[in-house]
């Protein structure tokens, strides 16, 4: 399973969780993580690059490259 399948598949999992402890925990665990790597090279798009996403993410919906919230749960029940 590739990377992008399993963020998106983890990003339905967490969607989905409603054990307000235990998404707490994960939340905390991702925050306290973020706030040791050095985050210097990070930087907001510019308006043009973000537009210029946008369009790549619009013709790559009609382009058909996507996967489809029933392709994540039937990806996901393999877990």
């Amino acid at each position: 399973m590739d990377l992008e399948t399993r963020k998106l598949n983890l990003i339905t999992y967490l969607a989905q969780l409603q054990d307000e402890s235990f998404f707490e925990k994960i939340e905390n665990y991702i925050l306290k993580r973020f706030e040791k790597e050095d985050h210097s090279d990070f930087r907001p798009f510019t308006s043009d690059e973000f537009i210029s996403r946008i369009k790549t993410s619009e013709q790559d919906f009609k382009s058909g490259n996507f996967k489809s919230q029933e392709d994540l749960e039937k990806s996901s029940a393999n877990w």
